[in-house]
């Protein structure tokens, strides 16, 4: 109540106030002016849409309000999209990698393979010929299941290089990769088995010595070399392959998987299926009854025909364990078509 008579005072005229002083002094006269309008007095606002002729247009806001829903249905969106933009895309959701698992699992690492404490008395790496039975081999299970998208880009790749260089040129180009790669290998394997280096035949050749400059730092952390181009197979599984070496490397077990290329290529994933192939061969190694041993880790080494240095990619047991099981994917798939 004080407050509002308070505001009614300032809302007056400005008038002269006796200022009430202590006893004794005389009354001073005092001018108070008011620094608000009158509250009174303001103006209610106006709203715009009372300015229009409200039953003119009376129909039409009851057609629009007497509805709770829109007119529209999905049907008619659906129809009105088609009609702008044509018919939507059909496609599958992606399904998440790794949610698939091999059907019939076998361990990598066989638990009822016994070793010997005491290994062979011979230092020579054991070369086992391949022999031709009716298993598969690991190269051709993994050629005939090549993903669509796999199967496209090498496809790609192949009518690009005939096309560069005519289909006798590219039969030729293929043939002198094929032999490059076997003379790398064959050097290799004599450096293994002399424990020198290469011979000078192999060191001038051109099509090999920039290979073999392009490994020599990998060459120094190899030893114990148990194994060279030598014939596994899986006898639960049943299938075979060629390993190219098994030795250690910086103090760890290896399959190593010796590969040649014209491209860099510095990660692991660019090396598309080989590490597949390594856990396969580790697979058959360790379930193979001619091998006294078994392996957990993988390295595959890719040199340069330039010289430039080598890369090596070391698989541990946990990433082998990865590509094992993708393998026996590959694997299943590949006696479903077959």
């Amino acid at each position: 109540l004080v407050r509002m008579k308070l505001l009614q005072l300032l809302a007056r005229k400005p008038r002269k106030i006796l200022l009430q002083l202590p006893f004794g002094q005389k009354q001073v006269p005092y001018l108070c002016l008011a620094t608000s309008t009158c509250l009174y007095s303001k103006k209610k606002k106006v709203n715009s849409y009372e300015q229009f002729d409200q039953e003119k247009y009376k129909n039409l806001v009851y057609s629009v309000t007497s509805y709770k829903t829109s007119a529209q249905t999905p049907e008619t969106i659906l129809e009105e999209d088609d009609l702008l933009y044509g018919s939507p895309a059909k496609h599958r959701p992606p399904v998440k990698a790794g949610t698939k698992t091999p059907r019939n699992w076998v361990p990598l690492i066989n638990p009822n393979k016994r070793i010997p404490l005491l290994n062979s008395d011979s230092d020579l790496p054991m070369k086992i010929s391949l022999q031709k039975t009716k298993m598969p081999s690991v190269t051709r299970i993994l050629q005939q299941t090549l993903s669509p998208q796999q199967t496209f880009y090498l496809e790609r790749w192949k009518q690009k290089m005939i096309l560069e260089l005519g289909k006798d040129g590219f039969a030729e180009y293929t043939k002198n990769l094929f032999l490059q790669g076997a003379h790398f290998h064959a050097a290799l394997e004599s450096i293994f088995l002399s424990e020198e280096t290469a011979s000078k035949e192999q060191r001038e050749d051109i099509d090999i010595s920039g290979y073999l400059s392009s490994v020599q730092h990998v060459l120094e952390d190899v030893s114990e070399v148990k194994a060279l181009e030598s014939a596994v197979q899986h006898e639960t599984l049943q299938y075979l392959g060629l390993v190219d070496c098994v030795a250690k490397y910086r103090g760890q077990l290896c399959v190593i998987d010796w590969k040649t290329s014209e491209k860099p290529k510095p990660f692991l994933k660019n090396t598309y299926d080989n590490p597949l192939q390594v856990a396969a061969y580790i697979g058959a190694i360790n379930h193979d009854a001619n091998y006294n041993f078994q392996v957990s880790c993988g390295l595959i080494v890719i040199a340069y025909k330039n010289g430039s240095p080598a890369h090596p990619h070391f698989m541990d047991p946990d990433l082998c364990s990865q590509y094992w099981s993708k393998w026996l994917l590959r694997l299943e798939e590949y006696k479903d078509k077959n």
